[in-house]
């Protein structure tokens, strides 16, 4: 019986199968430049603002959320239902702080959050019961100065 030598593989054929393997590696690797970040909120006119002010309106799932972060100082503003439509079921509210020190909602009963100083945007949410659904309208006022005469 002879003995014959074993074939050897070249080089090359164990660098394709390396590259292989690690081209199918790669199949499960989450790339991050290949998905898009989702759009940004679409604003909305749910609710009528008198005097007109920089009041943007988003709907954050079933909650109206209203962004006061473009308010500085001291104002107002009325809020009205559509006709027809009523009031949304939730609102919110997003404040910067250092904008103003204190925002005061008034409808079925009169609520007043003190705005941080310092940090990022933050977000107060409207407890069921400060509004019904035939509330005619709802007043909102920002407030620059905790001691305010307001």
């Amino acid at each position: 019986m002879l003995n014959h030598p074993a074939p050897k593989r070249p080089l090359s054929a164990a660098l394709a199968t390396a590259l292989l393997c690690a081209g199918l590696g790669a199949c499960g690797v989450h790339w991050p430049w290949r998905h898009r970040a989702p759009p940004p909120p679409q604003p909305v006119h749910e609710l009528s603002v008198q005097p007109s002010a920089q009041i943007l309106q988003f709907w954050d799932r079933n909650t109206l959320l209203l962004d006061l972060t473009g308010l500085t100082g001291e104002g107002a503003a009325t809020l009205t239902a559509a006709a027809g439509r009523g009031w949304p079921i939730r609102l919110e509210f997003r404040v910067q702080p250092g904008s103003m020190a204190r925002l005061e909602v008034q409808g079925l009963e009169r609520i007043v959050y003190e705005v941080p100083a310092q940090g990022a945007p933050v977000l107060f949410k409207l407890a069921p019961d400060a509004y019904a659904r035939d509330t005619p309208q709802i007043t909102v006022r920002w407030i620059a100065a905790v001691d305010s005469a307001r």
